[in-house]
This record gives structure tokens, sequence and C-alpha cells, in this order.
């Protein structure tokens, strides 16, 4: 009797589609604005992440400082305000850069308050990575049924708390242990890892990620973030100075209070003319260590803002005002105030004129190669 033989099933088929299902998911994120990339989720929502902190905890340190200062109970209210939305800050900031829809965006308020508040020392890591994942979330769903009302800030919240419930602890135990760990190897080499440190964010804060945010993330206090400010204060007042002659009051402005990131299109044309600046932060973060024993004991992020709106040297001074009201400093001496202004202004000025002279002389630096666009 015969019996009809089926044909074997194509080995490629299998492969086939799988490779269409991808193509499918792909197309669907790619409609849905959901792009997995390096720069998007490291440049983008980091940089991002900072603006969020800046408007937030930062501000309200400066107002807190000031209201302390002057005697002014409004300013102090004010400044503990905004101290306390700083994982929500940070969470919106982030689903704006990822261009989250509105439901998606101000569900992040809640995905922001849980991953910070749960992340303890390290929740801006926490925040960065939850909020991210909980956007791209709501975002696969956004606008698929009638009723998005409900399903896109459910799919965002349910994602992000129950993310921030089972990783932001370890998340954030795992950050605060790096930063203990560099703030511990900064006490007992503090010229090595003064050079080490004042030159890594010093470079992180000119490139196009945020050095305030690996900061607070790591939580990078105390002479780590000593050296850290003045890295950052050698970038910022070292490129406004050293571009004077193209950029003018203008330029000196915009870089030493705004940011040296500014000249990164011009260190990819010509990378020799950030020597100076990173010279003089391999010489101030030392100084700022082993001479000055400059420490960072306000906010975590003020570490990586450097002269950007004052924030470094303001939390340097915010750090010694709560030290002396407990106790733990005597006062604010002339020395102290000295080498605020030698690390953070006078030091990176003078040294990056000296050595910015020298490289124009050789022509290493010609006329035009830190020229800012109008």
């Amino acid at each position: 009797m015969y019996t009809e033989q089926k044909s074997p099933a194509k080995p490629g088929r299998p492969r086939q589609r799988l490779a269409e299902a991808l193509a499918a998911i792909r197309a669907y994120a790619d409609a849905k604005n959901v792009k997995i990339s390096a720069r998007r989720y490291g440049v983008d929502a980091m940089g991002a992440m900072a603006q969020g902190l800046f408007a937030s905890l930062l501000i309200g340190t400066i107002l807190n400082t000031a209201g302390t200062q002057l005697g002014l109970e409004l300013l102090t209210q004010m400044g503990g305000f905004a101290s306390s939305v700083a994982g929500p800050a940070m969470a919106v900031s982030i689903g704006f850069a990822l261009n989250a829809p509105a439901l998606v965006l101000f569900s992040l308020i809640t995905v922001g308050q849980a991953a910070n508040s749960l992340g303890g020392a390290g929740g801006p890591l926490a925040v960065l990575v939850i909020a991210i994942l909980a956007c791209e979330a709501g975002k696969l769903v956004s606008k698929e049924t009638k009723v998005d009302i409900l399903v896109t800030p459910l799919v965002t919240i349910f994602t992000g708390t129950a993310l921030a419930l089972w990783w932001a602890p370890a998340i954030g135990r795992a950050a605060s242990a790096v930063g203990t760990v560099i703030m511990w190897a900064t006490e007992q080499q503090p010229f090595v890892m003064g050079i080490v440190v004042s030159v890594i964010i010093g470079v992180a804060l000119t490139l196009p990620i945020s050095s305030a945010a690996i900061c607070a993330a790591l939580s990078l206090t105390g002479l780590a973030g000593g050296a850290a400010v003045a890295g950052c204060c050698a970038q910022m007042v070292g490129f406004a100075v050293l571009s004077f002659k193209e950029n003018r009051w203008g330029g000196l402005v915009s870089q030493g209070l705004g940011t040296s990131m500014l000249q990164m299109g011009n260190i990819l044309k010509k990378p020799r003319i950030w020597l100076p600046a990173i010279l003089t932060s391999a010489v101030t973060g030392p100084l700022a260590t082993c001479v000055f024993r400059l420490e960072m004991n306000g906010p975590a992020v003020s570490s990586g803002m450097g002269t950007c709106g004052l924030v470094g040297p303001i939390g340097v001074y915010s750090g010694w005002v709560a030290d002396v009201a407990s106790g733990a400093k005597g006062a604010i001496t002339a020395f102290d105030w000295t080498g605020l202004a030698l690390i953070c202004v006078v030091l990176p000025a003078v040294l990056c004129w000296l050595l910015g002279t020298l490289m124009r002389r050789r022509g290493w630096i010609r006329p035009g190669d830190l020229a800012l666009e109008s």
C-alpha cells in the first residue's frame, strides 16, 4: 500500500519566521519611538536627569543655604519643597528626553518617587535605570487601546514601581558601595586619587554625559567630592579663560557659569585644545585633596557641577555650614576661603591661560580653534 511521504520541513523556515518576528518587533518599537542605544540612554537620558536634579535638589540646596544664612524661613521652606521632589523631577526629565507621551510622562512622577526613595544613597542611579524601563514600557502601549487613559498609566506605574521594589535597593547599595570605595581610596591615597577623580569627572563634565548625575549616583562626597569639584572647575573656568580671545565676555560667562560642553565640537576637530584644561585638573585635584583638604559635604550632585551657577562652591560652603552647625567643624577659616577661591577660580584661570599661551606660541592652538558657534 502506498503511503504518501511528507516532505521534511525546510531547515531555513524557523529562522525565517524568527527573523520576520524580530523585524516586526523592531518595526513596532520604531513606530513607538523605542530605540535602544547607548547615546539615547547614557547621554540624553542622563543629561536630562542632571537637569531634573538641578531643578529640584540643587536649587533646593541653594535656597535652603540662603535661607539658613539670612534667617529667612520662607527660603528654607522653599528649599525643602524643591529638594523633596528630586525623584519625580529626575524621572520626568528622563521621560522628556525620551519623548514620552503625556500620560507616560506624568506617570513617571510616581516611578521617580518610588525609585529614589527605595534606592537610598544611590537613588539617582536607580531612577535612571528604572525610569528608562518604565518609560519605554509605557510608550509601547500608549494609544493602543480605547481606554488609554487607564492602560498607559497603569502599565507605566506598575512596571516602574515593581522594578523599584525589586531592583532599587540593590542598585542603591551597589552605587553606594562603588562611591564608598572611591572615597576610601581618596582618603588613603589623596595625591593619586586626587588626580584620577579630578581628571575623570572633569572630562565627564565636558563630554556630552552628565558628571553631576555620575557624582549623585555614586554619592561622591568628602575628599573625593572635593577633587571632583576641582576637576569640573578646571574645565569650565579653564576653557572660559583659554578661549577669551575668540569668544570674549559672552564666552567667558557661557562657559564659566554655564558649561564647558560648548567646546565639544572644537575638541572633536582638534583634541589637543583639551590639554590645558585636563592638565590643570591634574594639578588642582591633588592640591584640593592634599593641601587644602577641600571636601564636598553638601549634596553629592554638587560635586559634578563645577562653577555652573556656582553650584560646586556653594555645595562646599553649605557643607561647611552644616559641619559648623553639627560641631564637626569649629569655624569657617580664611584658609578654607583661600583654598576654595584658588581651586575653583584662580588656579584654573591662571594655569589654563599659561598653558594655552604656550600652546599658541608653539602653534598647537591656532586662532579660531576655540571659537564658539554664534
